[in-house]
């Protein structure tokens, strides 16, 4: 797991907004774009940084290779979703101690 990496893509809310867009269904690069309201090169640099923190892959229709449709993959997710949880249970853990050492 390296939760480092996804944290760090899904700093950018451009980034955040194409996961959400993304969870909806897969896309086009360009599709991703113009809801985004970004140029070509910018929504590449982005899903450049989504495929590297292995958030989204990449496929090509077999009809043209010169198109890119992007999917999330679950294991980032999942594995984020994990920590989130673990991080909670800790946080509950210690504010139940907190309260009974109060109450004391």
């Amino acid at each position: 797991m390296n939760l480092d990496r996804t944290l760090a893509a899904l700093a950018d809310p451009h980034r955040r907004r194409t996961v959400e867009l993304l969870g909806e269904k897969p896309r086009r690069a360009g599709e991703l774009a113009e809801l985004l309201n970004l140029s070509a090169p910018a929504m590449s640099r982005h899903l450049r940084t989504l495929r590297q923190a292995e958030i989204v892959e990449e496929t090509s229709p077999r009809f043209d290779a010169r198109v890119r449709v992007y999917q999330l993959r679950a294991e980032p997710m999942a594995n984020l979703k994990m920590w989130l949880e673990r991080t909670e249970a800790m946080w509950a853990d210690q504010l139940t101690a907190f309260k009974a050492h109060i109450e004391r």
